[in-house]
Order: C-alpha cells, then structure tokens, then sequence
C-alpha cells in the first residue's frame, strides 16, 4: 500500500469517527447542508420565536414521492398550520427528536395542524426503517437528492434536523435548525393556531 493510500485511509476513518461520536451524542447538533453535499456537524441555535405576521415569506410549491410509495399532495396542508420536519436516519438528534414530534402530531393532528417529515440524503430502506422503528405516523417525502430543501431555500434549512412551521395562510412563520424541544413545538404551535 502507497504512503497516500494509507494516509487516505487513515483520514477517513478519523472522519467517520468523528461522525459517529459527534451523532451519538444525543445533543443539539445538526448536520450542515451547505457544505458542497458534505456534511458536517454544527452547533444548532433554535429560538423560539416566530416569525412577525406581516414578515412571513410564502411558503414555497413542492412536491414528491412519499415513502409509503405514495404521491405528496401538497393542497391536504391548505389551511392547516404546518410542521416539516427535515430528517434523515443518520441524524442523531433526529432519534430523539422525531418520537417527540410525534407525541405533539397524536395530540394536535385532529385540531387543523399538519406535519410532514422530508426525510433528506438517505436511503430508503434505512429511511423506512427509522419510521418503523420510531412509530411515525405522519407522512414524510423521500428526498435523496436534497430537492425540497432546494426549494426552500428562501428559509433555508441549512442543517439536519431542521423545522420549518407554516401558518394557515401557508406562509413560513418559524424556522429552526436543529432539534426543537417538544415544550417548544408546543408552544409555537399554540401561538399559531391562536391566530386569526
């Protein structure tokens, strides 16, 4: 074996490392997606806050296929708050994350809120075996090749997890990268679903 093809070797399992332990941990991180289709761990900074109601940009048009093999049929969203939930099963915090979500779509799919998960850069069987595992109920678009997230990149969810939440006029009202606390969720779902 050449000096270069050992040194190339050694590089990609400190990386691989490096990943495994960083999406072990369990924390906020997030994975970066604009990182030339790399990806790389980063420290998530969600906020809380909503977005103003007169500074909300439309929600952009996108569509796919579901994992389920289905068509995504994006006028079943029309009125609803919206949650899309930005996933893959490589994620870490995804793990804990996505149970969570949830235990929040149990309680408030019957009272006018939608998710959607958009599970990003996966493989389906992997991906499908994370929504089995985990009990999602709620739809998710399989996204291998990152297009949905391209089109939103007006509000760019720039990591994953990221969260973007859409208000009944299906327009982005929160944006948040990284893994959102299911107090939070709550929270901003109630504030958005108190509006008129």
């Amino acid at each position: 074996m050449t000096e270069v093809g050992a040194r190339g070797r050694l590089a990609v399992l400190a990386v691989s490392a490096a990943l495994t332990m960083s999406a072990c941990s369990g924390g906020t991180d997030a994975v970066d997606l604009n990182n030339g289709g790399q990806f790389r761990f980063v420290e998530a900074t969600p906020s809380g806050e909503l977005i103003g109601v007169g500074e909300r940009g439309e929600a952009p048009d996108f569509g796919g296929i579901l994992l389920d093999g289905g068509a995504f049929d994006p006028a079943g969203l029309a009125g609803d708050v919206v949650v899309i939930n930005f996933w893959g099963s490589w994620c870490g915090p995804c793990r804990v994350e996505s149970p969570e979500f949830q235990e929040v779509y149990d309680d408030v799919r019957d009272e006018g809120v939608s998710f959607l998960g958009v599970n990003v850069k996966d493989v389906d069987q992997l991906a499908r075996a994370f929504v089995e595992t985990h009990g999602l109920t709620f739809p998710s678009i399989f996204d291998p090749r990152g297009e949905v997230t391209l089109a939103f990149r007006d509000f760019p969810p720039t990591a994953i997890p990221s969260t973007i939440l859409l208000d009944r006029d299906g327009r982005v009202a929160a944006v948040y990268v990284g893994a959102v606390s299911q107090d939070t969720l709550r929270a901003v779902l109630d504030t958005l679903l108190g509006e008129s």
